[in-house]
This record gives structure tokens, C-alpha cells and sequence, in this order.
């Protein structure tokens, strides 16, 4: 059977991600997970203080990720990837609990919101190809007797998800419009990976 991947060894996503491991599964690569590590809220913090803006954090936070993944394994080609969602000038982060989803949602609700998806190659401790893209949702003037129902049925998971909701779930219900790649909403932009991949030698198709 002809190999769609060149390298030797698999490529490691520096990410415990599952709705990233199965983007990547999807395209036909050969990947293994392995977790970064890296303090995030440390590195936005930095990242604040610089001045980046929602982009740049997200892109920040990706080669922080494939770096310190990179580090350990120096003959891997490591991605590392991130999302940062920003509404009229404020970031938000993933929830700790379910009051603060409530609370999440209902500040997202009839709101239109920018989803910026940033990912970053890494071969021996060196960022040698970056990748972003940005999606815009618009999600629907919610009540809170929608929010508490749409979280009774999309379950705790939801919890793992910068915006509270997986589109490719009960999450569709919360909008009434979406902008942009579905790849770049789920968290890693997937054309312009492989579109790296490629310049990398990493693929035969």
C-alpha cells in the first residue's frame, strides 16, 4: 500500500486533544499525542504584557506548545496548536465549572465572536512553519432557560471547549451564523497544515 507520510516516525501532536487528534486521523497522517505541559495562562499572561493581540496569543500559545515538545523529541515533526476566542475585546478562557459556562454563554449570547486557530511545526527546538486561521460565529439571543437546557444536554464535555459548545454537536444549536473554515472552528486550521506538510517534504500527495 502506497505511504501518504514520508518521515520514519509518526507526527506528534503536542496536544492531549482529541477533537485535534481526530482532524489529523481524518487526513490519513500517522500521529501520536503527547501532552506540552507549559503553564498556558503563564505564557498569556507574558503574552499581555507584550501587547499581542488575540492572533498572536493563539499563535504564541501554539509554538510554546510544539517547542517544548520539540525539545524532548528533536528528530520528530512535532505540531503544536492552540484557539483563542475574543468578543468585543475580551478573551476568554475554558470554563472551570458549569456556573461559569452559564456565564460564558450568556455573554457570548447574540453576540458575534472571532475563533482564532493558530498552529506551529517544530523540528529539532526550531518553529519552522506557522499556520492561522480565524472563523467568526454569530450565536442567537439565548435565555437562560436555553443555556441551562442546552447544557443539560450537551453533557460535561463541553467544559473542555474555549466557547463552551462543539459545533459538531448540540452546540449548532446555539447559532444563526458561521463564518469560516469548520477545521479552524474545531482548532486546527487543516488545509494550510498539510499545505506545511508538503513544503516540509512530509507528504506524497
Amino acid at each position: 500500500m502506497p505511504a501518504l507520510w514520508t518521515p520514519s516516525d509518526k507526527l506528534l501532536l503536542a496536544s492531549m486533544s482529541a477533537t485535534r487528534l481526530a482532524l489529523l486521523v481524518s487526513a490519513g497522517l500517522p500521529v501520536e499525542t503527547q501532552d506540552s505541559a507549559i503553564d498556558e495562562r503563564a505564557v498569556e499572561h507574558a503574552a499581555v504584557h507584550e501587547g499581542l493581540d488575540p492572533p498572536a496569543l493563539a499563535a504564541r500559545l501554539a509554538e510554546e506548545k510544539a517547542l517544548a515538545v520539540s525539545r524532548r523529541h528533536p528528530d520528530r515533526v512535532v505540531i503544536g496548536a492552540d484557539q483563542v476566542l475574543a468578543c468585543e475585546g475580551r478573551v476568554f478562557h475554558k470554563p472551570a465549572d458549569r456556573p461559569a459556562a452559564e456565564a460564558q454563554l450568556m455573554a457570548l449570547s447574540g453576540r458575534r465572536h472571532a475563533l482564532h486557530s493558530a498552529g506551529a511545526l517544530a523540528i529539532g527546538g526550531q518553529v519552522v512553519e506557522r499556520i492561522l486561521g480565524t472563523a467568526h460565529l454569530t450565536m442567537r439571543p439565548l435565555t437562560e432557560e436555553a443555556v441551562e437546557l442546552y447544557l443539560d444536554l450537551a453533557g460535561p464535555d463541553v467544559l473542555r471547549s474555549v466557547g463552551v459548545y462543539q459545533l459538531e454537536g448540540f452546540g449548532v444549536h446555539l447559532f444563526e451564523a458561521v463564518e469560516g473554515d469548520h477545521s479552524t472552528i474545531l482548532g486546527l486550521p487543516l488545509l494550510p497544515l498539510l499545505a506545511s506538510l508538503r513544503r516540509l517534504g512530509c507528504l506524497a500527495l
